[in-house]
């Protein structure tokens, strides 16, 4: 369904087009950048893996489990925090909300296809099994093509006229507890290569000066070793 003008920030008294926000929802293009940035990449880590090398289908394989991970509890979040929320306090979001709804499902068909795929590929790491992960990976960038500039434009407006920052923070608290074990900073290092200037900004808005410490020292060295994993088959 094509994206239609959104109307002004719900129908509410005192909600017109200007009104104060409510909260600071610049978090969720942040994240989606992520996700971009990722699932873009899928079918080039991919195809990198040699046949038969299921070490490093492995490897890539774990990296696109955590993305999936990632994504379905980003939107389970909104599904069960965010949509009834907006109906509720801004009903002229209604046909957006519904979109939105529509949108998830169609993603979340293509995320079960993935997660269904991995398994067969990273234990053998041929490209017959790489076909269906490949296929999924397809579907999956597609879809995000279509949610992720349509959530920004049309939904976060109107979540920072109607939402508490306390629920906007209830929403990233969701998606970090979903982290695979093992995986922090594995994914906060993809969080912050997806930032336009690499992160440093979103470090210094979202880390307290302990864990970017930890980050400097610890984080980014692990981080990198994974890249050298993932992009092991890419050399030469």
């Amino acid at each position: 369904m094509p994206a239609t003008a959104l109307p002004p920030s719900g129908d509410q008294p005192g909600r017109a087009a200007g009104a104060t926000k409510t909260c600071d929802a610049s978090g969720m293009a942040e994240i989606h950048r992520m996700f971009r940035a990722g699932f873009s990449e899928g079918p080039t880590l991919v195809n990198g893996v040699t046949e038969g090398d299921s070490a490093h289908a492995d490897v890539v394989g774990d990296h696109l489990d955590m993305l999936s991970v990632g994504l379905h509890a980003h939107h389970e979040g909104e599904d069960s925090g965010l949509w009834g929320a907006l109906e509720s306090r801004a009903p002229s979001c209604a046909v957006h909300v519904a979109r939105m709804k529509d949108q998830h499902a169609v993603m979340l068909v293509h995320l079960g296809e993935l997660d269904a795929a991995l398994p067969a590929w990273r234990a053998s790491g041929r490209s017959s099994d790489a076909a269906d992960v490949l296929t999924a990976l397809d579907g999956i960038n597609a879809a995000l093509a279509v949610h992720l500039p349509d959530e920004e434009q049309h939904i976060v407006p109107v979540m920072e006229t109607v939402i508490t920052q306390k629920e906007v923070d209830a929403l990233s608290e969701h998606g970090r507890k979903a982290t695979p074990k093992g995986h922090m900073f594995q994914q906060l290092g993809a969080i912050l290569a997806a930032q336009p200037d690499g992160g440093d900004e979103w470090q210094r808005e979202h880390l307290p000066p302990p864990v970017r410490l930890i980050w400097r020292l610890v984080g980014r060295r692990k981080y990198e070793a994974n890249r050298a994993e993932l992009v092991a088959g890419r050399r030469g």
